[in-house]
């Protein structure tokens, strides 16, 4: 999947698959990378924009979308 680099002090870079509703973030802390599976097209909007990409993960995607590490 394609990622697009992101300015975060959490957060390296975030990507999106809509025909399947997969995002993939990649973490600055040792790079490691997660996808998170069925997430609708109009939070992903929500989380590419954010002010704060980190605190979006934080209070929108983190424990609430079932997820794994790649």
């Amino acid at each position: 999947m394609d990622r697009t680099p992101v300015n975060s002090t959490m957060i390296s870079s975030i990507g999106y698959d809509p025909s399947s509703g997969t995002i993939e973030v990649e973490f600055n802390n040792g790079g490691a990378i997660w996808q998170y599976y069925d997430f609708p097209e109009h939070m992903w909007n929500e989380f590419e924009n954010a002010e704060s990409h980190g605190k979006y993960f934080n209070a929108n995607i983190k424990d609430q979308y079932r997820g794994g590490r790649v």
